[in-house]
């Protein structure tokens, strides 16, 4: 895990708190993080669904953790 700066993320605000808009809007620094790194959100907050990234809940991650194979290094995934 490696913090980012508001100067990363912060160029995302607007388009994030349009894509959250309806629902719980100061969650935009997440969906503006994950849309500054490309990348999805690992979280139980339904809000983040149907915001055009990919959302992961715990049970789908244990899923996913449980297919890989055991020489995997957790660091690896």
């Amino acid at each position: 895990v490696e913090p980012i700066g508001h100067d990363r993320y912060g160029l995302f605000e607007v388009e994030a708190r349009q894509r959250l808009q309806g629902t719980d809007e100061k969650d935009w620094p997440v969906l503006a993080a994950a849309l500054s790194l490309s990348c999805d959100i690992w979280t139980e907050d339904m809000d983040f669904f149907g915001t055009g990234v990919a959302i992961w809940t715990s049970d789908r991650v244990g899923i996913f953790l449980k297919e890989q194979p055991e020489s995997v290094n957790a660091d690896e995934v």
